[in-house]
């Protein structure tokens, strides 16, 4: 990261997406209490790979979807979801993946 500090909000979202790298996804995750092993990245690349494609953060069952073309049908699950990100897809997995706070925590499942 340098010493360049990240924008965020008072609860550690991006202010902007443009700003997020991998980079900035590690610092992230480590103020969250996280590393980011295969796993954790396949969800947040997904999150990211939605988002510049389509502009919108992508619900949590479009997240399941992805984890089950990539992990296996047995790791596609809310439970695993959520031992993955302990605090919600849509409280850690996007914001590690730089999105904005989402405004409806439909996300979550």
């Amino acid at each position: 990261m340098g010493d360049r500090a990240l924008a965020t909000d008072n609860e550690g979202y991006l202010l902007d997406p443009s700003e997020w790298s991998e980079e900035v996804a590690r610092e992230i995750a480590r103020r969250e209490g996280l590393t980011l092993s295969e796993e954790r990245w396949t969800v947040v690349r997904f999150v990211r790979e939605h988002f510049e494609f389509r502009q919108s953060v992508p619900e949590a069952r479009f997240a399941l979807k992805a984890m089950r073309e990539h992990l296996g049908q047995e790791k596609a699950t809310r439970k695993y979801l959520y031992q993955l990100f302990p605090y919600g897809y849509g409280q850690q997995a996007c914001k590690i993946a730089g999105m904005r706070k989402p405004l409806k925590l439909m996300l979550d499942v």
